[in-house]
């Protein structure tokens, strides 16, 4: 009967020889990962040593072939060869490559860049991980998922069998508090908007243009993201109907080497909405629609050069509207906790989770409202531990499961 052939990426026997004084060579014979078998050696000043020697070289061994990634490939070159590849794809939205980009050059190469593919160890991935967790966890869960998918593609041309960044550490997000705007606070956070925006002699910087105010209310009105509300153009807005709408269709976003731009759809097939306007935003919109000026754009905010407003500059401004307000930890994204919070508490978490554009409510119900948990009611139950006879009060409980059983 023939002999079984070599498993692929095993080894046969180890057989050493001695070729002269303080030389031996370990030979063995090793089928590769394209099915062939070959002989491979290893040499060195004592046979214990020639065979480990050539147990590192079985280790470390890489079928020959012309991809340019192999074992030996440095992260680096990976991560240069994965950014080539979903530019080129055009399959990736450019402000994620950016981001990607971003963190490759300030976290990932400068840590691990010189390290070969087959020295990036579950356990070496995991410490970055964690590491970049401790003070920046969002940059960590990009790290990760760019990691993921760079030694996917090395998995994928043969240089790896199994993703390192699979079995690394799960990342969790430091548990934060939702926190939406009462009457008093939005009261306290509009009168720091009107106080900012009037003129004050002697200071410094840019005017303000008096969109703030504006901003804020239309966020409030519609539960819409930063990006989005900036985004709006008068095509979007149908103030003739008996119930104004706004249609949400798109939002800024930041390209490297383009700048601030609309961009055509929004963040999610979810954030494609129209909601009805209330009352306060058709009075606000229909004073803004008398008093401007066309611009090119359409934008509904735009800025002074009749370009895009960018979030950036909207949320700074909004920093120093609030500062002497008592309400740092107010964002713009609190005015969506804001809305969702409302319409949760007036009708339901699934009209809360259409305003805001989510395509599940789980997330809305997460992190956007603000409530406690909702436990059964057991007074009747926890009666018992009040001080009296431990009695049921069988009158005028309805029977649970074991008393119906």
């Amino acid at each position: 009967m023939a002999r079984p052939p070599l498993a692929i990426g095993t080894a046969g026997k180890i057989r050493t020889e001695n070729l002269g004084p303080n030389r031996y060579c370990a030979r063995a014979r090793y089928r590769d990962y394209d099915g062939k078998t070959r002989d491979i050696e290893a040499t060195d000043t004592t046979g214990p040593a020639a065979v480990r020697a050539l147990k590192v070289k079985i280790r470390d061994r890489t079928a020959p072939n012309d991809d340019e990634i192999t074992r030996e490939t440095h992260v680096r070159t990976l991560a240069r060869l994965w950014m080539e590849k979903i530019t080129e794809a055009e399959e990736v939205a450019k402000q994620s490559i950016d981001r990607y980009d971003s963190v490759l050059r300030t976290a990932v190469v400068p840590a691990l860049g010189d390290l070969r593919i087959r020295e990036a160890s579950v356990g070496r991935l995991d410490k970055f991980l964690l590491t970049i967790a401790k003070e920046h966890p969002a940059s960590a869960k990009v790290a990760k998922v760019v990691l993921g998918q760079m030694f996917a593609l090395a998995v994928r041309r043969g240089a790896l069998t199994t993703n390192p960044v699979r079995d690394t550490s799960r990342l969790r997000a430091p548990r934060r508090k939702v926190a939406a705007l009462d009457a008093k606070q939005l009261e306290a956070v509009r009168a720091a908007i009107r106080k900012w925006q009037q003129p004050t002699p002697g200071k410094s910087g840019p005017r303000p243009t008096g969109d703030l105010a504006d901003i804020v209310d239309l966020m409030l009105a519609t539960g819409v993201r930063i990006g989005e509300v900036l985004a709006l153009r008068w095509a979007d807005v149908d103030l003739a109907t008996d119930r104004p709408t706004v249609t949400v269709s798109g939002t800024i976003v930041f390209v490297k080497g383009k700048g601030f731009f609309r961009q055509e759809w929004t963040k999610s097939d979810a954030g494609y909405r129209r909601t009805v306007l209330p009352r306060f935003a058709v009075g606000m919109l229909m004073a803004r629609k008398l008093a401007a000026a066309d611009n090119p754009i359409d934008a509904i905010f735009p800025s002074r050069r009749d370009t895009w407003l960018s979030p950036h500059n909207v949320r700074r401004q909004w920093r120093r509207a609030r500062a002497d307000t008592g309400l740092e930890w107010v964002t713009p994204h609190t005015f969506r906790k804001t809305v969702a919070t409302l319409i949760d508490k007036e009708a339901d978490t699934d009209r809360a989770a259409a305003q805001l554009g989510h395509g599940s409510k789980a997330v809305t119900k997460k992190h956007y409202i603000e409530q406690p948990a909702i436990a059964p009611d057991s007074s009747d139950i926890l009666e018992q531990l009040g001080g009296g006879p431990m009695v049921p009060d069988t009158e005028h409980r309805e029977p649970g499961p074991r008393q119906a059983a």
